[in-house]
Parts: C-alpha cells; sequence; structure tokens
C-alpha cells in the first residue's frame, strides 16, 4: 500500500507540472491582462508600469520559472484583481462549491441506488418504466435550462425558495457552511437539484444495469436456494457487489461535480469556485486560474486514490493481487 501511495504521489507531480505548463501556455497566447486591468485612457508608460508591477513585462519562459519557484513553497501568485493570494482567494471560495457538491451528490446517491435497485429488481413494473424515462430526460435536458426553469417554478412561480445567491452561514471545523440551517440550506436546494441531476440519472442506470447482471449469477441463486430471506439477498449478497463499480462512479462523478459547478454557480450566482473561475478567465487574472485549475487536478487525484483504497475494503480481491504485484 505505501509503494502504491508514492507511485501515485509521483504521478501526482507530473500532472500537476504538465497541467501548469498547458494552462500557463494557454492563457499568455489568451490576451494581455494589462489590457483589462488597466484604464483604457492610460498611456503606454502607465500600461508598462503596471505590466512591471505585476511580472508581466518578463518573457514567458521566466514567468514561468518564477511561478514554478514559488509553487514549491506554496505560493501560486498573487491574483491581479484582488491583489492578494490566489490560493486565498480560491480556499475563501472552496467551502461553498464544497457543500453543493456534497448535497448534490447526496440527492444523486440517496434517491438513486433505491431507484436503480427497484428498476433492477422489477424491470417490466409501470415505476420502473417510469424510472428509466426519468433517467434518459435527466441525461439529455440541459443543466443550464432546468436551472432556469427551477428557478422560474420554485422561485418566481411558488416563491418557496430563493433564486439566487447563498444564504447565512454557520462555523464548522473551521468552515463557513451554509447548509447546517434551514435557512442557508433553502438557498442551496436549487443549484443542488440542477446539480444533481444528471449524476441521479446516470447512478439510476448504472445500478440498475448491475443488479440485472448480478442477479444472474450463481451467487445469488445458491443464497436464494439456502433459503435466506429476500432482504438478505438483496441487502448483503447483491448490494454489496454492486458497490464497487458504483463508488467509482460516485468517486469520479463528485470529482466532476467539483470542477464542472460552473454552469450552476453562475446560473444560481453562487459564490463558489466555478463563479469565481469564470469571473478570472474574463478578467485573465492568469494567476487565479492556473491556481484553480491545480487545485481541481490535485483533487481529482485525490478523490481517485481513496476510492483505490476503498475497493481494497470492499474487495478482498484487490489486497491479494496488490500483494502479488
Amino acid at each position: 500500500m505505501t509503494v502504491f501511495i508514492l507511485r501515485r504521489l509521483l504521478q501526482t507531480a507530473l500532472v500537476l507540472w504538465v497541467t501548469s505548463v498547458l494552462v500557463f501556455g494557454g492563457l499568455f497566447l489568451v490576451g494581455d491582462p494589462v489590457e483589462i486591468l488597466v484604464n483604457p485612457t492610460a498611456d503606454q508608460i502607465e500600461k508598462e508600469r503596471a505590466a512591471a508591477a505585476l511580472g508581466l513585462d518578463k518573457p514567458l519562459l521566466e514567468q514561468y520559472g518564477i511561478f514554478l519557484k514559488g509553487a514549491f513553497t506554496g505560493n501560486l501568485g498573487n491574483s491581479f484583481v484582488y491583489a492578494r493570494p490566489a490560493l486565498q482567494v480560491i480556499f475563501e471560495r472552496m467551502p461553498a462549491t464544497l457543500e453543493l457538491a456534497a448535497l448534490a451528490m447526496a440527492i444523486a446517491v440517496v434517491l438513486g441506488v433505491p431507484l436503480g435497485l427497484y428498476a433492477g429488481l422489477r424491470p417490466n413494473s409501470w415505476l420502473a418504466k417510469a424510472i428509466m424515462a426519468g433517467s434518459i430526460l435527466g441525461f439529455s435536458l440541459p443543466t443550464f435550462w432546468v436551472g432556469l426553469l427551477l428557478i422560474l417554478v420554485f422561485a418566481v412561480q411558488l416563491g418557496w425558495l430563493p433564486s439566487t445567491g447563498r444564504g447565512p452561514t454557520t462555523e464548522f471545523l473551521g468552515l463557513r457552511l451554509s447548509i447546517l440551517s434551514w435557512d442557508g440550506l433553502k438557498y442551496a436546494l436549487l443549484p443542488a437539484i440542477n446539480l444533481a441531476l444528471f449524476k441521479l440519472s446516470l447512478i439510476i442506470r448504472l445500478t440498475r444495469a448491475q443488479v440485472r447482471e448480478q442477479s444472474l449469477l450463481d451467487y445469488i441463486k445458491f443464497a436464494r436456494a439456502k433459503g435466506l430471506s429476500r432482504a438478505r439477498v438483496i441487502g448483503v449478497h447483491l448490494l454489496k457487489n454492486i458497490l464497487i463499480p458504483l463508488v467509482t462512479v460516485i468517486g469520479l462523478e463528485l470529482g466532476s461535480v467539483i470542477a464542472f459547478a460552473v454552469v450552476t454557480e453562475t446560473i444560481f450566482a453562487w459564490p463558489g469556485m466555478g463563479k469565481l473561475v469564470i469571473d478570472s478567465i474574463f478578467q485573465l487574472d492568469r494567476p487565479v486560474v492556473v491556481a484553480y485549475l491545480l487545485v481541481v487536478v490535485f483533487m481529482f487525484i485525490l478523490i481517485n486514490l481513496v476510492v483505490d483504497i476503498l475497493y481494497s475494503v470492499l474487495d478482498p480481491r484487490v489486497r491479494l493481487a496488490d500483494v502479488k504485484g
């Protein structure tokens, strides 16, 4: 296990370096931040002074060398817009994104696994067919359209939930979270439902497919032949075996929810990392964009590592294969 984790850490360092090179070079080609940050009426001398203050007067390789040197000490540069460390700006927005992603995945898992289980166990019932039809809609409907529809129905027409913004927060383990109180949770429900819709459909279909496949295998037939109750066959034998692919998908989708919550955060004006990076791209705030992508890549790799470790808990064969390797 130790060798496996060390190998993953080396891979992480390589992936982060490649990401930084691509993003840093790509943003350099997009445009000059000075043209956006400086008053349009400023003369050339003022623009050159601003470029020097931001370190943009140096060649690209020298700028990247300075960035790389600072990255080894945890300094990814100062934001051009906020005039503060880019990581600090991102970490201030991170709790909002993490709680939204966690709530969305909780909705998707709590609803998706039972619905998929039912659809797999009773595939010919009208409810199972309705569940599968709903999952197709969840895949097909665009996120931005669903978000606008949710605002129109539940915020404008019914007036049940707020349409935009983030509610009052409560401190928990050093983080400011809004979902710990009903006043804050009301603001998070609509964006979380919008973000969970695609993941819910995916989990439903994956769970149903696994149930249909596993139900035909010999170990399920033997369990039934031994006289075990239906609840034990499903809850102990069947559910444990379908959890392995589910853990993989849920882990990867959690990373994608964090990374691609941009549309939802923009529609609902949710002050998370996604909205921050969109604003930073428009403002060509290079340090924030680079830092955001490095943080997201690191979170992806960390989630994958946790999923691999969970494999060894759910399936003993993984541990045996690891020892033999």
